[in-house]
C-alpha cells in the first residue's frame, strides 16, 4: 500500500509537469490544445481569450461559452483571465477506450455578431492503469504424452491505457518443462503462449505451478501477474483439431435474440470417450462477449443472447475450445471474428449550439438567428444526415463545417404578419429506411418602427354651433398604429396653420393623448364660417413616423342678431326719421319704405315688418315682406297734420330677435307725390330710358349665364369630390350678408350627407335684384328655399334647373316676397 501512494504520488507530479507544457496550435483554422488526463480540476487548458483574439471585456459583453459534444461538461472558461480551464475529472480510457488518439471537440460561442470557432482538446495518456488479468489463477491439464513442442494459449491480460503506456511485453517464472511465446495477431494484440519445451513425467512431477507476469510500457513500469497452475495428465495423446483456426462471421445488429451466427466443428481421431467433444467459450473470454453469446457444447453451433450494437460495438473475436472426455481430456483451439454489420436503427439527432436570438423585423437577408448541429449514431450512409426546412419559412440552413450549420433569415420578415415563427427544421440519414427526427426552434420577430398611425378618417367634419362654451371639446379624432410598445404609442398635435391670418393653435388645442380637440374660446358665424384644422398623429419610434388628418369645422348659425335698420338712414342711426306726405294721398299711396337686415342666415334672417303702435292706425300700413309704408285710405280733413308710427322688425330665428324703428310722417298741403310722378315718368316711353334698360338686361344675362356655367362646372366638381371628403364649398367672392352688397354671385354648398346650406346671392338690396337661400338644420332632410324679387323668371328656372342637376335627390320648397 505504501508502495502504491508512492507511485500516485509521482505520477501526480509528472501530471503537474505536462500541465505546464501544454501545447496549442492552429490547424486549419482551428485551435488545439494538447493536455494530460486526470488534471485537477481549474487547472489551465490554454488562454482562450488570447488564442481566439479577443479581451478579457469580450468575454463579458459577447457572452463567450464552451459547448461540448460529450455528455459532460469537462471544460469551462474562466472569465477573469480568459482561460480555459478543467472543470471535471478526464479519464481517457473512459472517453475513448482503446483508441490511439483521444480529442474532445469543443464549439466557443461568441454572441453580437453570433461567431462559433471550433477547438479540440487532445487528451494525452497517463500510465494510471497496471495490465489486469480476469483470473488470477489459471489451471491447465496437459498429458504427459504431449510432445515437446506444443503450445497452450493463454489469458491475456488488459491494460486499458494506450500507446507506450500500454500492454508491451509477458514474462514466464522460470520452469525447465516451460517457456513463453508471446503471438501478435490483428490490430498488435499479444496472446502470450505457454510452450511445452521439455517431455512432461508424470511420475516425477504432477503439478507445475507458474506465474505469468504481463508489464506496460509506462515509465514506471505497471505489472500484473497470474498464477497458472499446470496439472500433468497420464495418457490420451490426441488433441481435437478445429477444421479453421480462425472463422468469420457477419452479423447484422438487429438480429433477434437466438440467432444463429456460425458453425464450429473440431475432430479427435481418437476412439470411445477420448474422440468425443464437448465445445464451450475459451476460458478467458470477457464477460461482454460471454453475455452476448453462447454455444451447443454437442454441436459447436453458435447463438446470439441478445441483441448487438453496432453503435457500441463493431467486431467482437470470440475463442473456442473443443475438449474430449478422456482421461486426461484433451483440448483443441480456435477463434471466431463477429463482425457487426450497421442497421439505420439511429434517428438523427438536432442539437442546438446556441440559443435562438430575437430578429429584427427589417434584418437582412443571411443575418444568424441559432447555430445548430446533428449527428447521427449509425455509420455510412445510415450516418449521412440531410437537414430540411418549411418551404413557406423565410429562414434557411447555412452549412459551416462538420454537420453544424447556421439558421438565418433568406427573405423579408413583417411582425405585423408574424411576431414569432416556430421553425420545425426536419433531420433524415440516407439508411434504407431512412429515419428522421424534428426539432422546433421558436424565433421573436422584434419590432421596427415600419407603420405610421393611420387615422379612421383621412377627414372629419364637425359642425359647431357659434357662441359655444370655450374650453368645450369639438371632435375626437382617432389613428392606430400596427408597431408594437413604443414604436406604436402616438401623440396628437395640431399643425400650424392660419386663420383669417391668425394662428389656428389660437382658436383649438388638442389632447396630445387621446386626440380630444377642444375650443380656446366661443365662435361667431358672422365673423367665421368654416376653417381647417391639420391634425397630425405621430408615433414615437426612432425615427418616428407621422400622418395627417384635416378637420373641416363648420360653425353653425344661431340667432344671435336682431335685425338692423339701414333705411331710412337717419333711424339706422338711432334717431327719428321724418317723413312728408300731402294731404291729397290716396289709399295706397308710398309713404317711405323701412329696410333692415339680420346678420344672421337662413331663418335666423327672415325679416318680417309690422305696425306696432300709430297715432292713427286706420290711416297708415306696413308690409309685412317689404316694409313699405303705405296710406290705407285717402286722407281726411280731421287727420292730424302730425302722425308717429313704431314698426317693429323681428326675424324668423328662434328665439326671436326684434328691433324698432319710430317714422315721424308730416301731412302738408300742396306736396307733389314724387314716386307717383316717377311712375309715370317711367311709364312713358323713352329712347334714352329703353337704350339704358337694353344695356341692363344684356349685362344680366351675361352675368347670369357666365355664373350659372361656373356654378355648374364648379358643382359637378365638388359632388365628385364629395365622395371622398364629404363636402365642399364654393365660393366666387367674398361676402358679408348684407353688409357689403354687390353683384357678385355667391354660391355656399355643403354636400355631406342632406343640404345643410345653400345660398345664392345677387345685386344690392334697394335695387331690384335676386337673392336665392336654402337652409337646412344639421338634422333636417328638407329644404326650405328663399327667392327675393328675380329679376326674371328665366334667371329663377336656371338656378333651379343647376341645383336640381347638382343635387337631383333634394326637395325644394320655396316662399316668396316681393320687393319694389
Amino acid at each position: 500500500m505504501t508502495k502504491r501512494m508512492g507511485y500516485r504520488d509521482w505520477r501526480w507530479q509528472a501530471l503537474w509537469w505536462h500541465h505546464f507544457f501544454l501545447l496549442w496550435s492552429t490547424i486549419d483554422g482551428q485551435t488545439r490544445y494538447s493536455i494530460p488526463e486526470e488534471l485537477e480540476q481549474g487547472s489551465m487548458v490554454g488562454n482562450l481569450a488570447k488564442d481566439l483574439g479577443l479581451g478579457l471585456s469580450d468575454i463579458f459583453d459577447r457572452k463567450l461559452r464552451v459547448a461540448s459534444e460529450a455528455d459532460k461538461q469537462y471544460f469551462s472558461v474562466d472569465a477573469g483571465k480568459g482561460e480555459l480551464v478543467v472543470n471535471d475529472r478526464i479519464d481517457r480510457e473512459a472517453l475513448c477506450g482503446q483508441s490511439a488518439s483521444c480529442v474532445l471537440p469543443l464549439q466557443v460561442v461568441i454572441e453580437n455578431p453570433l461567431q462559433l470557432h471550433r477547438i479540440e482538446v487532445e487528451i494525452r495518456d497517463v500510465n494510471d492503469n497496471a495490465p489486469i488479468f480476469l483470473k488470477s489463477d489459471h489451471i491447465i491439464e496437459i498429458a504427459e504424452s504431449t510432445v515437446v513442442g506444443v503450445r497452450f494459449p493463454l489469458e491475456s491480460a488488459e491494460d486499458p491505457d494506450v500507446g507506450s503506456n500500454g500492454l508491451k511485453t509477458y514474462t514466464l517464472s522460470k520452469d525447465d518443462c516451460f517457456t513463453l511465446k508471446v503471438k501478435e495477431i490483428e490490430n498488435g494484440r499479444k496472446i502470450p503462449e505457454l510452450v511445452l519445451n521439455k517431455s512432461l513425467d508424470f511420475e516425477k512431477r504432477a503439478i507445475h505451478n507458474l506465474f505469468l507476469i504481463a508489464m506496460d510500457g509506462g515509465n514506471p513500469v505497471k505489472s500484473g501477474t497470474s498464477k497458472i497452475t499446470i496439472n500433468v495428465l497420464d495418457i490420451n495423446d490426441n488433441v481435437p483439431i478445429f477444421e479453421n483456426a480462425l472463422y468469420k462471421v457477419s452479423v447484422q445488429e438487429n438480429s433477434p435474440n437466438g440467432s444463429f451466427v456460425i458453425t464450429t466443428k473440431a475432430t479427435d481421431i481418437d476412439k470411445g470417450p477420448n474422440g468425443e467433444i464437448e465445445y464451450l467459450l475459451g476460458i478467458h473470454t470477457p464477460p461482454s462477449v460471454l453475455s452476448l453469446f453462447h454455444i451447443d457444447a454437442l454441436t459447436g453451433d453458435i447463438f446470439l443472447k441478445k441483441q448487438l450494437d453496432h453503435e457500441t460495438q463493431s467486431s467482437y473475436r470470440i475463442d473456442i475450445s473443443a475438449k474430449d472426455k478422456g482421461l486426461p481430456k484433451m483440448e483443441g483451439h480456435c477463434s471466431v471474428q463477429v463482425d457487426v454489420l450497421d442497421v439505420n436503427d439511429n434517428a438523427p439527432e438536432i442539437v442546438l449550439t446556441s440559443k435562438p436570438t430575437s430578429v429584427p423585423e427589417d434584418s437582412r437577408a443571411g443575418t444568424v438567428v441559432a447555430l445548430l448541429s446533428v449527428r447521427d449514431r449509425d455509420s455510412s450512409n445510415n450516418g449521412k444526415v440531410t437537414l430540411q426546412l418549411p418551404k413557406s419559412s423565410p429562414f434557411t440552413l447555412k452549412p459551416s463545417f462538420s454537420n453544424n450549420y447556421a439558421l438565418v433569415t433568406s427573405g423579408p420578415l413583417d411582425r405585423e404578419r408574424f411576431s414569432e415563427y416556430n421553425i420545425e427544421i426536419t433531420a433524415t440519414d440516407s439508411g434504407s429506411p431512412p429515419l428522421s427526427s424534428k426539432k422546433t426552434i421558436p424565433v421573436s420577430i422584434t419590432d421596427v418602427n415600419d407603420n405610421p398611425p393611420v387615422f379612421t378618417q383621412p377627414s372629419y367634419n364637425v359642425y359647431l354651433k357659434e357662441n359655444g362654451v370655450a374650453g368645450s371639446i369639438l371632435y375626437s379624432v382617432s389613428a392606430s398604429d400596427l408597431d408594437f410598445g413604443e414604436n406604436a404609442k402616438m401623440s396628437y398635435s395640431i399643425l400650424d396653420s392660419k386663420v383669417q391670418d391668425v394662428s389656428v393653435s389660437s382658436y383649438v388645442y388638442i389632447n396630445s393623448d387621446n386626440g380630444s380637440i377642444y375650443s380656446m374660446h366661443s365662435f361667431d358665424y358672422e365673423k367665421l364660417k368654416v376653417f381647417q384644422i391639420q391634425v397630425q398623429a405621430k408615433d414615437q419610434g426612432s425615427p418616428s413616423l407621422s400622418s395627417n388628418a384635416t378637420v373641416h369645422v363648420f360653425i353653425l348659425d344661431q340667432n344671435d342678431n336682431a335685425p338692423a335698420v339701414i333705411y331710412p338712414s337717419s333711424a339706422a342711426l338711432g334717431s327719428l326719421s321724418h317723413q312728408r306726405m300731402p294731404r291729397s294721398a290716396k289709399a295706397g299711396h308710398l309713404v317711405t319704405k323701412v329696410t333692415a337686415v339680420d346678420a344672421d342666415s337662413g331663418h335666423n334672417a327672415w325679416i318680417s315688418y309690422r305696425l306696432a303702435e300709430a297715432t292713427d292706425a286706420s290711416l297708415f300700413t306696413v308690409n309685412q315682406y317689404t316694409g313699405e309704408v303705405r296710406t290705407k285710405r285717402a286722407v281726411y280733413e280731421q287727420d292730424d297734420s302730425s302722425h308717429r308710427l313704431l314698426i317693429e322688425i323681428k326675424d324668423d330665428g328662434e328665439p326671436v330677435q326684434s328691433s324698432t324703428v319710430t317714422v315721424s310722417i308730416l301731412l302738408e298741403d300742396g306736396l307733389h307725390e314724387p314716386i307717383l310722378d316717377l311712375r309715370q315718368k317711367a311709364a312713358e316711353p323713352s329712347k334714352k330710358h329703353g337704350r339704358i334698360a337694353l344695356y341692363l338686361i344684356l349685362s344680366l344675362a351675361s352675368v347670369s349665364v357666365l355664373s350659372l356655367v361656373t356654378f355648374f362646372i364648379l358643382a359637378v366638381k365638388c359632388i365628385r369630390n364629395s365622395r371622398s371628403s364629404g363636402s365642399c364649398c364654393i365660393r366666387r367672392s367674398d361676402c358679408d350678408d348684407y353688409k357689403n352688397p354687390n353683384r357678385n354671385l355667391q354660391i355656399q354648398l355643403n354636400t355631406d350627407g342632406p343640404i345643410k346650406y345653400v345660398e345664392v346671392l345677387g345685386g344690392d338690396m334697394l335695387s331690384q335684384s335676386q337673392s336665392f337661400r336654402s337652409c337646412m338644420s344639421p338634422m333636417s332632410e328638407y329644404s326650405d328655399f328663399t327667392m327675393i324679387k328675380p329679376s326674371s323668371t328665366t334667371d329663377f328656372k336656371e338656378v333651379i334647373s343647376v341645383l336640381d342637376a347638382s343635387l337631383p335627390d333634394s326637395t325644394w320648397t320655396f316662399e316668396s316676397q316681393q320687393v319694389s
